[in-house]
């Protein structure tokens, strides 16, 4: 039987933003968001979500009628003002396999569709950098933290004009491509700002992440020109050479900005990009074995950097926090586009510090953080004597790319008053879903971007009831074609028309998403599914622990075991039987950890997700050694 808190149908109506009634023939829109876990009155452990911008894989497609593709590019782009067993999933062959058979050549078939682009120029972002520089030509536009030095929007026009001079005369036009290996900085902005702003695809590559397949992503790439910070000891490894990035100065400069010197700082020729053409590569953090590169048209990222900044509060007047890696698209759009498209200024540094977090903040009068569960976790766990008036500039921090436990939530906001606003998205997707001040629910990540069409669908592709769980889907893409560029150059179509995130979660009847976890991670126990997101919720509550992750192991007679791996605070004793006891309090008899393993940390993946495919796999090897 179903979990159903409300017998209506679960369709996000963009137009009064709330979840309507479906009706027969009706195409529903939903947006999407992370998860993160609370206790309700009856003790037992429901989950509800928080943000996470997570890798769209095993995705599959979907068919959406033609007349929800063809919208005005202009309407896209104004802004937009229980348990895991209530979903079915076939145990046979998954979800995804399941809808994927539902789909067949019928949906192939279905997938023509009216142009989604116009064919004239498109020159939003060139558009937004011309904009600021007449408006506030003096006002900060990016101020790098470790450099000790800021561009002003003036200043930026004018760099980007010569830059697109130069490339210009390199004979960079459109659809061609330029890869950028470096770090966060000052120069790292420009560069990517300004090759949106002249029209070419711009290829931003993680470079300490991706160090054993430099060599290949470069060659897959193809770029005209490569431009690489210098110092990087992995480009140096890998033999990878290039036009050195150099530094920007407020007169000229060195490497690629001393080349550009000589070149007028006034608008020149430009290419003429279309709406359909490459904007953006860029390579995911890498669920899978092998990081993928993401092709993102212009379209995809203009139509999704307006609806983030509004679905996160933004204004002219904010300055925005950032210390994650400019080689992401989550943080990309939210905050160098975002900041560009108000107004507003991006204050950048080149890695996270929790001892450097607050004086950053208010050295330099930030309004908006962003933010992870790590970040957060780690500024509650080494700067809590700050207190409540460790920032008292900051309107809220963001939290993404990995879900936030309700326990964890509290806790922040508890020690530094400081709001907690989540979001959502997927590399593949870009943002679905944000949130601030005025707009957040607790647990969940925000409304969906009404342009993103979220909807809930069960494991044969229908829209399931508001507050029901089931798979998180989107049919929001301008272009209708989700892409990847494979190893050999070529560019794959991994999804048209609809995708499925990968993850779970509902909408509840104010139109809120909550992500309840990821489809992958489910246990199966005797048949049975069980979300290792709600006995982590009920673990981490115990006073002792610091850290928690659960995960399935294969069981002979069950299918698969639940092993609940524990980090205890440094100085306190957590043994086996309390953590039992413990659970045996808050969830039913089949939810029972079968094994509890003691660690001093858990491990993470470089975005701060927790990385429960290397614990299930050491939990192999340590069987297969025994």
């Amino acid at each position: 039987m179903r979990n159903r808190r409300r017998a209506i149908s679960n369709v996000y109506d963009p137009g009064c933003g709330q979840v309507r009634p479906d009706v027969a023939g009706a195409s529903g829109s939903h947006e999407s968001s992370d998860v993160s876990m609370s206790a309700p009155a009856n003790g037992k452990a429901a989950f509800r979500p928080d943000g996470v911008f997570r890798d769209a894989e095993r995705s599959r497609s979907l068919p959406v009628s033609g007349n929800e593709r063809s919208r005005d590019a202009r309407f896209l782009s104004r802004p937009s003002g229980s348990p895991c067993t209530s979903f079915a999933r076939r145990a046979s062959c998954g979800l995804f396999q399941a809808v994927q058979k539902m789909i067949g050549s019928a949906a192939r078939s279905a997938q023509r569709r009216e142009p989604f682009f116009r064919e004239s120029m498109a020159d939003y972002f060139f558009e937004w950098l011309a904009r600021n520089a007449r408006d506030v030509p003096d006002k900060p536009a990016i101020r790098s933290l470790d450099q000790g030095t800021e561009i002003t929007h003036g200043e930026l026009f004018r760099v980007s004009n010569r830059i697109g001079r130069h490339y210009a005369a390199l004979g960079i036009g459109r659809n061609d491509r330029v890869a950028l290996l470096s770090n966060n900085s000052i120069e790292h902005m420009i560069v990517y700002l300004s090759s949106l702003a002249y029209g070419c695809a711009i290829c931003t590559i993680h470079v300490e992440m991706n160090a054993a397949y430099l060599g290949e992503m470069l060659e897959s790439v193809g770029a005209k020109l490569v431009l690489c910070e210098d110092g990087l000891p992995e480009l140096e490894a890998a033999g990878v050479s290039g036009q050195p990035l150099g530094r920007w100065e407020t007169a000229g400069g060195t490497g690629l900005f001393d080349e550009i010197d000589h070149h007028p700082d006034t608008p020149g020729e430009r290419p003429g990009i279309r709406r359909g053409d490459d904007a953006s590569i860029f390579y995911t953090s890498g669920t899978a074995t092998r990081p993928k590169g993401v092709v993102c048209s212009l379209a995809e990222l203009y139509d999704n950097a307006l609806p983030t900044a509004d679905a996160f509060g933004m204004t002219a007047d904010d300055r925005v926090l950032d210390y994650r890696s400019m080689n992401w698209m989550s943080a990309q759009v939210l905050s160098a586009l975002g900041p560009v498209a108000k107004g507003a200024t991006l204050l950048l540094a080149r890695k996270f510090s929790a001892s450097r977090f607050f004086d950053w903040a208010n050295d330099n009068g930030a309004t908006i953080a962003a933010g992870n569960p790590t970040i957060l976790n780690m500024l509650a766990n080494r700067e809590a004597a700050r207190g409540k008036n460790a920032a008292p500039t900051l309107r809220f921090i963001t939290s993404s790319s990995a879900p936030l436990l309700m326990s964890e939530w509290r806790r922040f906001e508890e020690t530094f008053g400081i709001p907690i606003c989540q979001g959502y998205g997927t590399s593949e997707t870009g943002w679905i879903a944000g949130s601030f001040e005025a707009t957040r629910k607790p647990g969940s990540v925000g409304r969906p971007h009404p342009y993103q069409k979220l909807r809930i669908v069960d494991a044969d592709g229908k829209p399931l009831p508001a507050d029901e769980i089931g798979a998180i889907q989107i049919a929001g893409n301008p272009a209708g074609r989700y892409r990847y560029l494979d190893v050999d150059g070529s560019v794959r179509v991994n999804a048209e028309g609809a995708i499925l995130t990968g993850d779970l979660g509902f909408v509840d009847s104010d139109g809120f998403l909550f992500v309840t976890g990821r489809e992958k991670d489910l246990i199966i126990r005797g048949g049975v599914n069980i979300s290792p997101l709600e006995i982590d919720n009920v673990v981490i509550q115990m006073p002792g622990v610091a850290d928690v992750a659960t995960v399935g192991v294969p069981d002979d007679i069950y299918g698969e075991q639940v092993v609940v791996y524990v980090a205890p605070r440094a100085g306190v004793r957590v043994d086996a039987d309390s953590v039992r006891d413990h659970c045996a309090r808050h969830l039913a008899e089949f939810k029972m950890p079968g094994a509890i393993v003691f660690r001093d940390d858990l491990p993470k993946t470089a975005r701060g997700k927790m990385d429960r495919k290397a614990l299930a796999g050491e939990w192999t090897a340590a069987g297969a050694a025994g």
